[in-house]
């Protein structure tokens, strides 16, 4: 069984910083891509980042564009998003994932982290 484990989520005020970092098993799994997801309550979960192992692409949604950045440590086995300039709006579990596709085709998920962002 896979395991991904998230770390990192918290309450922060507006116009804070948050970093999420997943430990991954490493380039074992076949996986094309290492990812973000999040869902709010009441709302359905939805794509924030992904970073693909093999080479430098990223891809983000539309409201992660600009204050999100994801990375990856391949001598560590982990992804990090960097999350800065954090809205309400950005209250949500932020889900680790690895996936066949950028956007969805999920393998793998992790347990989830609880991200507040108070106003």
């Amino acid at each position: 069984q896979v395991q991904l484990v998230e770390s990192g989520g918290g309450l922060v005020q507006a116009g804070g910083s948050l970093r999420l970092s997943c430990a991954t098993p490493g380039r074992t799994i076949s996986s094309n891509y290492m990812g973000w997801f999040r869902q709010a309550p009441g709302k359905e979960r939805e794509f924030v980042a992904a970073i693909r192992w093999s080479g430098a692409s990223r891809y983000y949604a539309d409201s992660a564009k600009g204050r999100f950045t994801i990375s990856r440590d391949n001598a560590k086995n982990t992804v990090t998003l960097q999350m800065t300039s954090l809205k309400p709006d950005d209250t949500a579990v932020y889900y680790c994932a690895a996936s066949r596709a950028p956007t969805g085709t999920v393998d793998y998920w992790g347990q989830g982290t609880q991200v507040t962002v108070s106003s």
